[in-house]
């Protein structure tokens, strides 16, 4: 599959992104310094029986295949925001119970506070963020 634009949509619009109830696990880096929000994301996962990144998803695991993870992606920055928000959007829609979120320092334009947080707050069967309220913790971000 050539790696552009819609062929990366197509993925992030079908692929699978289901995750099991109270297993799915956020990071931003967007704007960080460095990467440490994912890299705890990914050692959480580690230790977690069952805990998911969008990367663990078919469709995760597709557009990282895809190069939309790498250090020469194959798309432009902008492109790859629409593809991993429209990934995202669909599997927060999907997600049930608590979510883990490894956010300090998430900036406006992140993908976790632009798409992630408003999805997690709409949905009702999200109900907390870290173990607490899902309101209270947003309340942080000025949501």
């Amino acid at each position: 599959m050539e790696n552009n634009f819609e062929n990366c949509m197509k993925v992030a619009q079908n692929y699978d992104v289901a995750t099991p109830k109270d297993c799915l696990v956020l990071y931003s880096v967007t704007g960080q310094p460095t990467k440490k929000n994912r890299d705890d994301a990914f050692a959480f996962v580690a230790e977690h029986k069952g805990a998911m990144m969008i990367e663990h998803t078919p469709c995760g695991s597709k557009l990282v295949e895809m190069g939309l993870s790498s250090s020469k992606p194959p798309l432009a920055d902008n492109e790859i925001v629409l593809v991993w928000q429209a990934a995202s959007r669909r599997m927060i829609e999907q997600a049930s119970g608590n979510v883990t979120a490894f956010v300090d320092g998430a900036v406006p334009e992140s993908v976790f506070r632009k798409t992630e947080l408003p999805l997690i707050l709409q949905n009702k069967k999200i109900k907390t963020i870290n173990g607490f309220d899902k309101n209270k913790f947003a309340a942080q971000f000025g949501l």
